[in-house]
């Protein structure tokens, strides 16, 4: 743990919206629950950490309680602990475990061979990530919510864990993989429905996976997914892309014009488990540090924002999260 400006002296100091399209899971309703069950944590993915101390743990509260209008952004370092992998971890990151990299934007748009293998691979792989339930960071954060201390939460997940968890004051940065959208007419559906259109059209064919990665889909070779058949649009014949955002893509500017409304609204923000290394992320924790607002980053490992940062964690945030009660 580290502080930064003032440290705990900086600490103390610090005493009906309109949300955009897509920021809802399309056909989540029925997972907005608030007592979901929980699970020990699934620690595959998420990198060895030491456990928060009293001091850690006074801290973190000190700036909650402190907080009137909290914004909070969170990185696939929340999810990990659900069972989901992500990019960038030390040595259990998809970066750090293959040389496999994340289909480009581009690629996909252009290439009726880079779709076929996306959604061979996401269709095998869907079952097992659609299945992923919330943890003890996401629970806690619902919990802040319901208190009112959470402002509003920023997430760069595109696993709708948020949404299962039952938060609502939620913004999808990059999107949610629960959603298909046409690239022609752009009509949104369920991506359960688009599971059923797979099965349909590939009653027979069969594939194994080799490894799990970030966002839904899994490891195939180029002779698996050689005679997958992929649906077009039942409206218009368009090509169906998930509704999320793709490396190589930008983030609407709608969706950014918002959570600047909202980061104006609030006096501080919290990062909990993002390495801030995506800009689409970053510039938000850029621009709270130009307002002068307080930061906490809660993260395992480095992160773009640490120099900048009034408090950083090194700890697990569904170990850390769940030890706070708002005030």
């Amino acid at each position: 743990m580290f502080y930064r400006n003032g440290g705990m002296a900086k600490m103390s100091v610090y005493c009906a919206l309109k949300v955009p399209e897509g920021c809802r899971a399309l056909g989540l309703h029925h997972y907005r629950s608030h007592s979901v069950a929980k699970a020990s944590p699934n620690l595959a993915f998420v990198p060895a950490s030491p456990p928060p101390d009293a001091v850690e743990v006074e801290a973190l509260q000190r700036f909650v309680s402190h907080s009137q209008r909290l914004l909070v952004m969170t990185g696939a370092g929340i999810s990990t602990e659900s069972g989901i992998p992500d990019y960038r971890s030390e040595g259990v990151g998809l970066y750090a475990r293959t040389d496999r990299r994340p289909i480009q934007h581009a690629e996909f748009v252009r290439s009726a061979s880079a779709r076929q293998r996306y959604w061979a691979r996401n269709f095998v792989g869907w079952p097992q990530f659609s299945s992923h339930q919330p943890n003890a960071a996401h629970l806690a954060l619902r919990n802040w919510e319901k208190l009112g201390k959470l402002h509003w939460l920023v997430t760069q997940n595109v696993d709708a864990l948020h949404t299962k968890a039952g938060s609502q004051r939620v913004m999808e940065l990059h999107g949610c993989t629960h959603r298909v959208l046409c690239l022609g007419c752009g009509e949104q559906t369920p991506r359960s429905e688009l599971q059923k259109r797979f099965e349909a059209l590939n009653p027979t064919w069969r594939a194994e996976a080799h490894g799990i990665a970030p966002d839904g889909d899994v490891f195939l070779t180029e002779e698996q997914v050689h005679n997958f058949r992929v649906p077009a649009c039942s409206r218009c014949g368009g090509i169906l892309k998930p509704d999320v955002t793709f490396f190589g893509d930008t983030v609407s500017r709608e969706k950014v014009d918002f959570v600047h409304k909202r980061l104006a609204e609030s006096d501080s923000m919290l990062v909990a488990g993002s390495s801030l290394q995506v800009y689409s992320g970053y510039r938000f924790a850029l621009a709270a540090h130009e307002k002068k607002l307080p930061i906490v980053i809660i993260n395992i490992g480095p992160t773009r924002s640490d120099h900048f940062a009034s408090m950083k964690l090194n700890s697990r945030c569904g170990e850390l999260l769940p030890l706070i009660v708002p005030r």
